[in-house]
């Protein structure tokens, strides 16, 4: 083991390799219909879920939270002939991750209010950098103008979209912001990301709703009138340009909406060679175990997903009885529904060769977990199988191990990106480490 300390970051070099008891065997198989709705006991590398609109169960909600404990020596589990190792650690809640072109890792520490910068070296980061501070909950990050050589580093806060003048091997931003979009509602969800068309032309940014299922639900009427009287209770409930993907140029003008009636787009992706948008959505709350499910899904220009009247289709909400039957027909179906609750965050497309053939244009997404389910769910990392760039629907275990028992987890995935050796990292904010997946195939085993 090799321990190395940064300011502040300490790095280690731990490995994991094929045969040892990290690693899982691929054979899970395929769980369709009411098989695919199980708990954590059932996640192992290898398995895959298919869940088709027609199998979801009706409402029967529950709730239990799980309790997050600080990593000891657990470390993540990975499939045969996959290795893993620590990158960093000593981070504070690393949520998304993006790997700039020259190779180093920019980290957005949210809570902190802060972009920090991850050069690695060999299998571990060798130095954290500060590339910018004093931020309202950054989240997103993306590089401008797409390409080898960006001069940009655009930001998505809570309230704004911000960017920042860079070239490559910058370590810290080398001049003031300049905020791009300004102007987008704060709270509520918080997460905001931006992405960029494979052009250059077109800037998506994605904004959650406000609240679960819009404030105007059935309520007690004593408590419905405070909300109304409240001075504070427009701004609980106000989801005025919310539940959206907004599009711009990439300095922020011409403004309009690309695509409306998705809860929480929490992070956004861009695939070549055709240029469609894809995107992570965590769904609604309260409505059962088992549904509404979360989804993976393509993003079409003026595309409506429900959201708060339908879900999955011409399913109603019973939050808002009969209120839009003109929307019924107009729904857009997601392409990947996985088990309500796991609340999918980062997303990225597998685009190196350092997995074996059958990974690449297949996309990965890191699962935050679920927070309101009698059973847990989620705490893992997915692979969303793709053929020729469709969706089969189906999604498959790829990293799992974050979960301790039935009510304590060490992990809580949130970024997902693909390093320029081809190694996918995952960062984790429970435990604030990042970790490196990358194929072994059959060399010697060793830890």
């Amino acid at each position: 083991m090799r321990r190395l300390a940064v300011i502040g970051l300490s790095v280690m070099g731990t490995l994991s390799l094929a045969g040892l008891p990290l690693i899982a065997e691929t054979n899970g198989g395929l769980l369709e219909g009411r098989a695919a709705f199980g708990d954590w006991r059932a996640d192992k590398p290898g398995t895959r879920r298919l869940i088709r609109p027609q199998d979801l169960p009706p409402a029967a909600p529950a709730r239990k939270y799980a309790t997050i404990v600080h990593r000891t020596d657990q470390e993540p589990v990975v499939p045969r002939g996959f290795a893993v190792n620590l990158f960093a650690s000593g981070l504070v809640g690393p949520r998304i991750i993006r790997t700039a072109p020259n190779g180093d890792i920019f980290v957005a520490e949210s809570t902190a209010g802060r972009i920090s910068v991850l050069r690695p070296n060999g299998d571990e980061a060798a130095k954290l950098s500060v590339f910018a501070s004093g931020l309202n909950f950054p989240f997103g990050i993306a590089f401008y103008p797409p390409g080898l050589n960006p001069q940009w580093v655009y930001v998505a806060q809570t309230n704004a979209v911000l960017r920042f003048p860079y070239r490559n091997d910058d370590l810290a931003a080398r001049g003031m912001a300049e905020t791009v979009l300004p102007g987008l509602p704060a709270g509520g969800h918080e997460t905001r990301d931006v992405a960029f068309s494979l052009d250059g032309t077109t800037m998506y940014v994605s904004v959650g709703s406000n609240t679960n299922a819009a404030w105007h639900t059935p309520l007690d009427p004593k408590l419905r009138k405070w909300i109304s009287d409240h001075p504070l209770g427009a701004m609980w409930g106000d989801e005025t340009g919310r539940a959206d993907i907004l599009a711009s140029d990439p300095q922020g003008k011409n403004k309009r909406i690309f695509a409306t009636g998705i809860r929480n787009c929490v992070s956004m992706a861009v695939t070549p060679p055709s240029g469609t948008l894809w995107c992570s959505v965590n769904e609604r709350d309260e409505l059962g175990e088992d549904v509404p499910p979360d989804y993976i899904t393509r993003v079409r220009d003026g595309a409506f997903y429900g959201w708060p009247w339908y879900y999955i289709g011409a399913n109603e909400d019973p939050h808002h009885p009969a209120e839009r039957p003109d929307l019924k027909n107009q729904i857009t179906v997601p392409d990947v529904l996985l088990q309500a609750h796991s609340a999918p965050l980062g997303i990225t497309f597998y685009d190196a060769s350092q997995f074996p053939a059958s990974y690449r244009g297949n996309i990965f997404v890191a699962e935050h977990g679920s927070w309101n389910r009698s059973k847990l769910t989620g705490y893992k990392i997915i692979r969303v199988i793709c053929e020729d760039g469709v969706p089969t629907g189906e999604y498959e275990d790829f990293v799992t191990g974050f979960v301790i028992n039935d009510s304590k987890v060490w992990g809580r995935p949130v970024g997902v990106t693909v390093a320029k050796d081809g190694a996918l990292l995952i960062s984790e904010d429970a435990s604030g480490t990042i970790w490196r997946v990358f194929f072994a195939g059959n060399a010697q085993q060793s830890k």
